[in-house]
């Protein structure tokens, strides 16, 4: 009887269990190595309507990651934000935990609640409130200074879109691409961010304008050279790799040449397709295609 109750049991899918353990590793990489954290569904009373620009944006994986690496890399290139990171943040040790909290945060502002999104631009406005000191040269900086956050979120904003358009949809519409910068602002104007874009063009002058407030250093050629070697955790060492190239390939060679840093030359058309071929993979994982 026990062997024919067994005979009658289906065999588990290799298909759908393959798929489980891809969601199950890419969770463990954003929860701080916990590939069992529960998944948390999209509101519909978030901040952004579903499948809007924004929401297609900041759910490809691939994409962001390569993005945020590339955001990193022209953040650092600011004074006062390097600064800041430097006196207030453990990024060496725990960076792990930095890219899984600021995973953690584009996710609420996204796809939560409302209620939940305010809340944590709420949190990260208190963080900012003590986030303040002296540049080297004496310079007082501020966290809550919003020209600084106006060079972080437009250094974010462009490097999001540019790595979805890189890896995921390079003929995006440019009404859409317009619309994805209108909706960031407003999670940008609400962390008090000046100048904010609202579309393509925007971003182009303001992305100029605050080039002048940019500086080389040592210290952000030394966080540049830390950010390329990151081996975040659940991140296999070769596609972590390919993401840093694909991120270095698409800085502008100012900010390639201030830091320090080399455009891949053929290496870097193999990193395309594989970062391509894993973002298709991470899509179908999570039925996003």
């Amino acid at each position: 009887m026990r062997q024919a109750y067994i005979a009658a049991m289906p065999a588990p899918d290799p298909i759908e269990f393959l798929r489980q353990q891809i969601i199950g590793n890419v969770r463990a990489t954003f929860n701080e190595g916990k590939a069992d954290a529960p998944a948390r569904p999209p509101s519909d009373e978030a901040l952004f309507e579903r499948d809007s620009p924004i929401r297609q944006v900041h759910a490809d994986i691939v994409g962001m990651m390569v993005g945020g690496i590339r955001g990193l890399f022209l953040q650092m290139l600011h004074p006062h934000a390097l600064q800041g990171v430097l006196d207030f943040s453990n990024f060496r040790s725990d960076m792990h935990g930095r890219l899984s909290r600021t995973a953690r945060f584009i996710s609420d502002t996204t796809y939560a609640h409302r209620d939940t999104a305010m809340a944590a631009i709420e949190r990260v406005n208190r963080i900012h409130t003590k986030v303040n000191g002296t540049l080297p040269d004496g310079t007082p900086y501020s966290a809550t200074d919003p020209r600084t956050l106006a060079w972080v979120h437009v250094a974010e904003a462009t490097s999001f879109l540019a790595g979805y358009m890189r890896v995921a949809r390079p003929n995006m519409p440019g009404r859409e691409q317009d619309e994805y910068y209108r909706q960031f602002a407003v999670v940008a104007r609400a962390l008090n961010a000046d100048p904010v874009p609202t579309d393509r063009r925007e971003a182009e002058a303001i992305f100029r304008e605050l080039r002048a407030d940019l500086k080389t250093s040592p210290e952000a050629r030394e966080v540049a050279q830390f950010v390329a070697t990151i081996k975040p955790e659940g991140t296999p060492p070769a596609l972590q790799k390919v993401i840093v190239s694909e991120s270095i390939a698409l800085l502008p060679p100012f900010a390639r040449s201030m830091l320090g840093l080399e455009r891949p030359a053929f290496a870097g058309i193999p990193a395309r397709a594989a970062t391509w071929g894993v973002g298709r993979t991470l899509r179908w994982a999570f039925r996003q295609t």
